[in-house]
């Protein structure tokens, strides 16, 4: 395992013990005071109440139920899924008949997340020990990957991409909230691993980001951004984006 992975674990292990022992987030893994202020606030109330839990579980920087647009029936997986919010409520939205999966590599995390699906009574939801990079699924057996605000955290992130690609149906859906990078951030940022392990230091330009998802077979890309922050001393320099496409029809 890598240093930077090492400092991702421990960072999401630690944020998973404050969640168990005082049931709020914590600083925002986007970093700065608008992650921090904001840790849950994407979620509606209704949102929320579908699975009987409180904005403090998410960590991300975005609300990947905005893109997904999940029916009943569909099979979902939830790259990097935490304390399991996105995974509990896209159960929720692909029953009767479908399953939402989440993989994370955090022990402490999979503990939060099993905790909460007992809390919610959802049983269409199954949380999985494993990397972003190795997904414990078969191929062509997702319909839809979502994700939030983790795939910035890996070191290969067209690895990750991939992986995406690899399990989706042909005509499956990406649809993932992460941080890009808008401005050059300093060397010194970009080498420190607290920073990549807040969402900073690891985000790529939004170009670099479109052409690796080209590159591993995906149509029709989009990266919108939502909202920017300052890092690095610079004002704007990184931002949340809201990215889709889909993978092929006639491709295993």
């Amino acid at each position: 395992m890598s240093s930077t992975q090492d400092a991702v674990r421990e960072r999401y292990r630690a944020k998973a013990l404050q969640m168990a022992d005082a049931g709020c987030c914590g600083d925002g893994c986007c970093g700065g005071a608008s992650a921090e202020d904001g840790c849950g606030t994407d979620y509606t109330a209704a949102e929320l109440a579908e699975v009987g839990l409180d904005g403090s579980i998410s960590l991300g920087c975005g609300n990947p139920m905005l893109l997904a647009q999940l029916s009943p029936g569909q099979t979902v997986l939830d790259l990097g899924s935490g304390g399991g919010l996105d995974v509990l409520l896209s159960a929720r939205r692909v029953a009767p008949g479908g399953h939402a999966y989440g993989v994370d590599m955090t022990d402490e995390m999979l503990e939060v997340a099993n905790r909460n699906k007992a809390q919610a009574g959802i049983d269409n939801a199954t949380f999985l020990k494993g990397t972003i990079e190795r997904v414990p699924l078969p191929d062509a057996s997702v319909d839809v990957v979502i994700s939030n605000c983790v795939i910035n955290l890996a070191e290969d992130k067209g690895e990750v991409i991939r992986e995406a690609f690899r399990v989706l149906k042909p005509g499956g859906r990406f649809a993932v909230s992460d941080m890009v990078e808008l401005r050059d951030l300093p060397a010194p940022v970009k080498q420190a691993l607290d920073a990549w392990a807040g969402c900073v230091a690891g985000t790529i330009p939004v170009q670099q980001y479109r052409q690796l998802m080209v590159d591993a077979g995906f149509e029709g890309v989009d990266l919108e951004i939502t909202n920017e922050q300052a890092a690095g001393g610079l004002p704007g320099a990184i931002g949340s984006a809201a990215i889709r496409a889909h993978k092929p029809l006639g491709l295993g």
